[in-house]
C-alpha cells in the first residue's frame, strides 16, 4: 500500500485511497439486553451494580439497545459512509461462567453483525477484549491468575472458527494497561482491586492471554489481520532537567513501552524491571512466556487521546492515587490549552509524535489509530440537531496529525472515531458523550450529530481542510 498523502490544489489534505475511515464502540458500553440469550455477568455488571462506583449510579444494562438495534446502527455507519467498523465481543455471551461450552444465541448475535456489515460494505474489525471479563473467572483470581490467559485462548479459538472467514481485522485486546492499571491497580474500574504487584500481574497474563490468542487465531485459519489495541501516549518532560526526563521515562515505560516491548521485542524493558524490583521478582514469567507474548502480528493498532507532560517532584512526593508504582518523585501537570469535557488536554501533535515515535523505535509496521475523539457537552437546538464544532475541530486536528505522520513516513492505514454512538462510558456512566450520533437514553432515538456529517464529508472526499 502506498503511504503517500498529498496536499490537492483545492486546500484539502488528502488520504490515501484504501485508507480506512471507521468508528468504534464496545459490548458492554452499547449493547445492553446483558440478561438475554445466555448472557452471564462480567466484571463491570458486578462493578456497577456496587453502590458509589459510577457517576448517577448508572450501569450498561441497557445504555443504547445495540443489541437489538443493530441493523438501525449499521444502517447509520452506512449513511455516513464508514469503510471499517470496530466492535468488541462480549465474552460472556460467547462463554458464559468464562468455562467451557459454547453459547450458540451469543455468537449468532455476532455472526448477524458481522453479515449486516458486510452487506453495507463496511469492514469489521473485532475486538475479543474489551473489559468484561466473565464474573467468575474474576472470582477465580482474574487476570492475576495464570488459568485466565488460557480461557481466553479457547474464548478466542471459538470466536475465530465462527468468524475468522469474515473478519477484517483483529484486536485481541483493548487497552490492557487500562485493565491492568485501572483495574488491579487503583481501583477505578472493574473488577475494582487495588495494589501495584496486581497490576503488574494482570499485565503479564494479559499479554500472554494476547500472544495466546493469536495463536489461536492463526490455527483457526483465520483470513483478517491479527493486531492488538494499547492505549499509548507521547510522555514529555516538563523541562530539559534531567530530573524531569528521568520522570517521564519512568512513566513512559509503564504506560507504552511495558506492552510494546515485549509484543515487539520478546523481553520486558529492563529499566522498568529495575523500577519495580522493590515491589516483585517477576516470578509470574514464566520460561517461553516471553516467546508466545511476541508472536508475529501483522499490524500495531493505538488508541490516543492526550498527551502526559511530567516533572520531578520534591522531596520523593507520591500522588497516592496514581496509577503507576514507579511515580513517587514523579508529578503530572496539565498540557496548556483546551480541554475536552473528560478534562483531557486536546494535542493533536501527540498524536504526530506518538506514530512518529513507534516508527522510529519498532520499525517500519503497518498502524492504525483504533480510538481518537472527544467528550464535549453537546445540547440539541430547537431544530432537533446538535451543533458540536468542538468536535469537528478536535476531529479535524487529529486527522491532520495523523496525515503529517502519513506524509512523513508512517505506514498509518486507518482511523476509528470514538465513538460511534453516545454510550456507557464506564466510570463516567451517561454523562459523558463522545458519540458522532447522539442516543436519548429514554427513547433510544439516534441523531447524526454535526460531527457525524462533517465525517461523512470528510469520508466522501477522501481528505480534510487543510
Amino acid at each position: 500500500m502506498s503511504t503517500t498523502a498529498v496536499r490537492t490544489t483545492e486546500g484539502l489534505l488528502a488520504f490515501p485511497s484504501t485508507f480506512w475511515w471507521g468508528a468504534a464502540t464496545a459490548a458492554y458500553q452499547i449493547e445492553g439486553s446483558v440478561e438475554a440469550d445466555g448472557r452471564t455477568p462480567s466484571i463491570w455488571d458486578t462493578f456497577s451494580a456496587q453502590p458509589g462506583r459510577i457517576d448517577n449510579g448508572d450501569t450498561g444494562a441497557h445504555t443504547t439497545g445495540h443489541y437489538t438495534r443493530y441493523r438501525e446502527d449499521v444502517g447509520l455507519m452506512s449513511s455516513i459512509g464508514l469503510s471499517a467498523y470496530r466492535f468488541s465481543i462480549a465474552w460472556p455471551r460467547i462463554r458464559p461462567t468464562g468455562g467451557h461450552g459454547v453459547n450458540e444465541a451469543g455468537l449468532g448475535f455476532y455472526d448477524r453483525l458481522v453479515d449486516e456489515l458486510l452487506g453495507a460494505g463496511i469492514r469489521p474489525v473485532a475486538t475479543l477484549y474489551h473489559w468484561d471479563l466473565p464474573q467468575e473467572l474474576e472470582d477465580a483470581g482474574g487476570w492475576t491468575n495464570r488459568d485466565t490467559a488460557l480461557r481466553f485462548a479457547d474464548y478466542a479459538a471459538v470466536v475465530a472458527q465462527r468468524l475468522g472467514d469474515r473478519v477484517a481485522m483483529w484486536n485481541t485486546l483493548n487497552e490492557p494497561w487500562c485493565s491492568a492499571f485501572l483495574g488491579y491497580g487503583t481501583g477505578g474500574h472493574a473488577p475494582g482491586r487495588r495494589g501495584h504487584v496486581g497490576a503488574l500481574t494482570a499485565t503479564h497474563h494479559l499479554l500472554l492471554g494476547h500472544g495466546l490468542a493469536v495463536a489461536a487465531l492463526r490455527a483457526a485459519g483465520v483470513t483478517g489481520q491479527v493486531s492488538t489495541a494499547l492505549n499509548a501516549g507521547a510522555v514529555r518532560p516538563l523541562t530539559d532537567d534531567p530530573a524531569d526526563a528521568d520522570a517521564a521515562r519512568r512513566i513512559d515505560g509503564l504506560l507504552n513501552r511495558i506492552f510494546f516491548d515485549p509484543i515487539l521485542r520478546g523481553a520486558y524493558p529492563a529499566d522498568v524491571l529495575r523500577d519495580t524490583e522493590q515491589l516483585t521478582d517477576w516470578h509470574f514469567v514464566r520460561p517461553g512466556d516471553l516467546a508466545t507474548i511476541s508472536a508475529p502480528v501483522d499490524a500495531i493498532c493505538v488508541n490516543y487521546y492526550q498527551p502526559d507532560l511530567v516533572s520531578a517532584a520534591p522531596d520523593g512526593e507520591l500522588d497516592h492515587g496514581t496509577p503507576y508504582p514507579t511515580a513517587q518523585g514523579v508529578r503530572f501537570h496539565p498540557t496548556p490549552g483546551p480541554v475536552t469535557h473528560m478534562g483531557w488536554s486536546v494535542d493533536p501533535t501527540g498524536l504526530r509524535d506518538l506514530l512518529l515515535r513507534i516508527r522510529r523505535d519498532y520499525g517500519d509496521r503497518p498502524l492504525y489509530v483504533t480510538e481518537n475523539g472527544a467528550a464535549y457537552e453537546d445540547r440539541i437546538g430547537p431544530d432537533g440537531g446538535i451543533d458540536d464544532p468542538e468536535r469537528i475541530a478536535y476531529l479535524r486536528g487529529h486527522l491532520a496529525a495523523v496525515h503529517e505522520a502519513i506524509s512523513a513516513g508512517v505506514d498509518l492505514r486507518g482511523y476509528f472515531v470514538w465513538s460511534l454512538l453516545d454510550n456507557f462510558e464506564w466510570a463516567f456512566g451517561f454523562s459523558r458523550r463522545f458519540g458522532l450520533i447522539h442516543v436519548d437514553y429514554d427513547t433510544l432515538a439516534r441523531t447524526v450529530k454535526a460531527s457525524g456529517h462533517w465525517y461523512r464529508a470528510a469520508i466522501a472526499r477522501g481528505a480534510i481542510e487543510a
